[in-house]
């Protein structure tokens, strides 16, 4: 009999067929890889039961002068601020202009030519879309400052709960969204209904936004042939991210104020959330593929699942997708609407630290990593406010992996795995389950589960297996390299 390793490098593959990810894993939900070892994720807790009307589309914290910890969210018709206890206070303007809870694509009956497309085809890139409504929002010192996609203009809370969200004064309206930079301008993105302008008012002087020589209010219009979507705050300069392409902002003062430059093309953003930043650089979702800038260029980052991602994405739906950091484990991670959704169910994380990638089944619509706050906090679509990365709770989801199919035998020869000698931290919290075949298509024969013990007793045969990993209770598990006792059984 021989021990053959079972060394599955770390991180999902995802692409091209069934064979093409062999030996690497192909599926998974709530776990990473760290150091070498597969592990669940941190599991989550509520900690706001339905804090809002609706499920958010965009969610700040941060704290005030004296260091009061604040939640802000905004759902499709509403703005919301918690304080650290969990009370939530309505701020939204009384003539609020409310949104669109779910996107749409004017294609359908009576927005086409009659008898210009085939029946059962797709319909020509030819309607108009209304995207489900989102907030960008952002803190000017202790001030919450929001501005809804469907309301267009910059909104101020000043922290008193008995006063709500108003409009800042002589700002620009019609607006896509807002980011302060590091310089404590405010940026209006899309200002005044022009998708590729960007205004912003004078230092540190939220309601000067008339240019003159004795202060550094002004605009800028980007050329380019695209619309602003979003900005991102970035090691001293500001990112501008358009449906196409990506620029930077660079102040440098009296008398042009900001310096843009475009840095990136054909590289646009798939939604208006869609984009994260960490130290190591931006990171976001396109179209139909991953890109990040690291301070000096845009680059396209390969991804492992990016056919399992934009294949079965629902494309009425993709401005719901965002992005979130979980910074303590060097990730970022994307929700977005499957095919058959219209809600957000799954996400796709990356590990720029070890530059590999998971996959999983999860719902959340809004939330930030943590910092402010103890846990990361992400908001489901029942509005909940949960902290993430506590405990091992998983609300009866299945934690598991699975890989692609590996050859166990030489050849033609089949193989007897007689017995497995796993590698795994506590002894009985994971089963693991092995699928055969004794050709690529044949009929799969499933053997298990089985509770890891060392050693542990098995019994199956074929050319060919799959092995998939779960988490058999709450426990921190690790799963490293495990390793089969197989002996040749010849041909067959």
């Amino acid at each position: 009999m021989t021990l053959v390793p079972l060394n599955i490098p770390a991180g999902v593959v995802r692409n091209g067929t069934d064979l093409q990810s062999a030996g690497r894993w192909r599926d998974a939900s709530l776990v990473r890889w760290e150091g070498g070892s597969l592990r669940p994720i941190g599991g989550w807790r509520e900690r706001v039961a339905t804090a809002f009307d609706k499920a958010p589309r965009g969610m700040h914290v941060w704290e005030s002068n004296n260091g009061s910890r604040y939640i802000a969210a905004g759902t499709y018709n509403k703005l919301f601020a918690a304080n650290a206890a969990g009370t939530v206070t309505d701020i939204s303007p009384s003539d609020l202009t409310a949104g669109i809870l779910d996107a749409a694509v004017l294609t359908g009956y009576g927005n086409g030519l009659y008898g210009t497309s085939f029946y059962g085809t797709a319909r020509p890139d030819t309607g108009n879309y209304s995207e489900a409504t989102t907030w960008s929002i952002d803190n000017w010192g202790e001030y919450l400052v929001a501005c809804s996609t469907a309301d267009g203009r910059l909104l101020q809370w000043q922290l008193n709960t008995s006063t709500d969200a108003a409009a800042i004064a002589n700002a620009p309206t019609s607006n896509l969204g807002l980011i302060v930079t590091e310089e404590r301008f405010i940026f209006a993105l899309g200002a005044g209904g022009d998708p590729r302008k960007v205004q912003w008012c004078d230092q540190e002087a939220e309601t000067q936004w008339s240019p003159a020589s004795t202060n550094q209010a002004g605009s800028q219009i980007l050329q380019t042939n695209g619309q602003i979507m979003t900005a991102q705050r970035a090691d001293g300069q500001t990112l501008i991210l358009t449906d196409i392409d990506m620029h930077r902002a660079v102040y440098v003062g009296a008398p042009f104020i900001f310096s843009f430059e475009r840095v990136g093309s054909s590289c646009g953003i798939i939604s208006r959330k869609a984009a994260a930043t960490v130290d190591a650089g931006t990171f976001w979702m396109g179209q139909k593929g991953f890109f990040y800038y690291d301070g000096s260029r845009v680059q396209n980052l390969p991804c492992a699942v990016d056919d399992y991602v934009f294949a079965d994405m629902n494309p009425n739906q993709v401005s719901k997708t965002w992005a979130t950091v979980v910074g303590q484990h060097s990730e970022i991670w994307w929700f977005f609407c499957s095919a058959d959704a219209t809600e957000i169910d799954r996400y796709v994380s990356y590990n720029y630290s070890e530059g590999h990638w998971s996959i999983g089944q999860l719902s959340r619509t809004a939330g930030v990593d943590r910092g402010v706050f103890k846990y990361p906090l992400w908001c489901n679509t029942d509005s909940d406010i949960i902290e993430h990365e506590v405990g091992l709770n998983y609300d009866g989801s299945t934690v598991f992996a699975e890989s692609g199919p590996a050859a166990i035998g030489t050849g033609e020869n089949l193989v007897n795995v007689l017995r497995l000698i796993p590698d795994e931290k506590t002894q009985g919290d994971v089963t693991a389950t092995f699928k055969t075949r004794l050709y690529p298509n044949a009929a799969e024969t499933s053997h298990g589960p089985y509770s890891m013990a060392n050693p542990t007793s098995v019994r199956f045969s074929g050319r060919q297996v799959r092995m998939r990993v779960e988490g058999a209770r709450q426990a921190d598990w690790r799963v490293g390299i495990m390793r089969a006792d197989v002996k040749q059984a010849g041909r067959r």
